[in-house]
């Protein structure tokens, strides 16, 4: 494929590295980019701290509308196109841990669209991506229309709910009662709650394991962003003596003619077993003087929604959330194991990662899989975006065919395939970046 240039797609200037002293720069273009809108002064540090300037790229142009000319010298240049991709461990199906570019801060300056901006930073981003070895890119998208043709595909789903608590009851399993729950400054207790986290990250495809400062995403907890509701509080969860989870959320109280009518703003939770899980929610389900539970952003499959007394008066709604980019196809598929034994010859078409083009032998089960180049005649034709989507186990290819997005070349070969690719557990993104 022939790979567009500055002078093909109007862009005057190519992406290069940003420059430490560049990031206010380059953060506020971002900023202005999503309405302008300033953020809380504690979040916009945590960003410049976790922001790898190694791995962020940006346009610059002069006054002018240069040609790009002595880049980095500052005089009279604008910023009008930021990337960034953080570096990642992400979980994958059969528990591996699969380093994936975290791609984030993407913006282009409205006085900027539709030149190829975007294109040339997807381009050198992939281009970086594969150099530094890291089999898959991944990202939350502001637009879903605008990365599939990058080949990003959907990959997990998060369930939002705002559930009557003063209608709806729990019911829980046993061993909830042994489940004792204490109030912790959630500062105090953080080193607990990310073990907690460590240990349930292999378990479910999709989780990120957590690298040094991203702990305290969880403790930003500006004024202006509560609503009115009150600070970040915790509650730390024991059995038997041992931290086995915590939920951390806000109270937003509310009164009408009828009473109190409060609503509990859920920021996350996590349990090492089902008991603490259902003790969790159970706690959060009768704070005095509350009838609502707001909940983001969880996992697809988690247990409460079916211990509800009535699901309906919770009003579940899906969402996307992480969407997958295989960088190097082979490398990315060897890497997860399939529940089910998978031999299957996929022809991949790739126009933007032209190295993934072509047919890939895909031999695996639950024990390890190989990846390789081959010949032989193809059973199933696809794109990199529906394996993206596929790929941990929450989108089914059988789905994806029925769709008309996966071709059938040899009959049976996509049930076969759909029923290796799945997962037990449903992948989730536990949070954005």
């Amino acid at each position: 494929m022939e790979r567009p240039t500055s002078e093909d797609s109007g862009v005057t200037a190519e992406p290069r590295v940003l420059r430490r002293d560049e990031w206010d720069t380059w953060y506020g273009t971002l900023i202005r980019a999503f309405g302008g809108v300033a953020e809380p002064a504690e979040e916009v540090e945590l960003f410049r701290e976790l922001t790898r300037v190694d791995r962020s790229i940006g346009i610059w142009e002069g006054e002018g509308g240069g040609d790009g000319e002595g880049a980095g010298d500052g005089a009279g240049e604008a910023c009008v196109g930021t990337a960034g991709a953080f570096a990642f461990a992400m979980t994958v199906p059969g528990g591996a841990r699969v380093p994936a570019a975290g791609v984030t801060m993407v913006s282009v300056a409205a006085t900027h669209r539709r030149r190829g901006v975007l294109t040339s930073m997807m381009r050198r981003q992939l281009d970086d991506v594969r150099a530094w070895g890291e089999p898959l890119a991944v990202l939350t998208a502001s637009e879903p229309a605008i990365y599939g043709r990058f080949g990003y595909g959907a990959a997990t789903f998060a369930l939002n709910a705002e559930i009557d608590t003063s209608r709806v009851r729990l019911s829980v399993p046993a061993g909830t009662d042994d489940v004792r729950l204490r109030y912790e400054a959630p500062a105090d207790v953080l080193d607990a709650c990310e073990e907690v986290y460590a240990r349930l990250v292999p378990g479910r495809p999709g989780m990120l394991a957590r690298r040094p400062g991203w702990e305290r995403l969880a403790l930003l907890d500006p004024e202006s962003g509560r609503d009115g509701a009150s600070p970040l509080q915790c509650v730390l969860a024991r059995r038997g003596g041992e931290v086995t989870g915590y939920a951390r959320f806000r109270v937003r109280p509310a009164w009408g003619s009828e009473g109190p009518k409060g609503t509990v703003v859920l920021d996350d939770l996590a349990g090492l077993d089902p008991a603490t899980e259902a003790a969790l929610w159970r706690f959060l389900f009768g704070i005095d003087l509350t009838s609502t539970l707001a909940v983001r952003g969880r996992p697809v499959d988690e247990a409460w929604q079916y211990q509800v007394s009535d699901v309906r008066r919770c009003r579940p709604e899906l969402r996307d959330a992480l969407y997958v980019r295989l960088v190097d196809v082979g490398a990315a598929l060897a890497a997860r194991t399939y529940q089910a034994p998978v031999d299957v010859v996929f022809e991949v078409e790739d126009a933007f990662c032209p190295w993934n083009a072509g047919r890939w032998r895909l031999s695996g089960d639950a024990k390890g899989a190989s990846c390789e180049r081959t010949s032989d005649p193809a059973e199933l034709a696809l794109s990199v975006r529906e394996l993206g989507s596929a790929y941990l186990g929450g989108v089914s290819l059988g789905s994806l065919g029925a769709a008309g997005r996966v071709r059938e070349v040899r009959a049976g070969a996509l049930a076969a395939a759909s029923v290796g690719f799945g997962s037990d557990v449903a992948p989730w993104l536990p949070h954005g970046f």
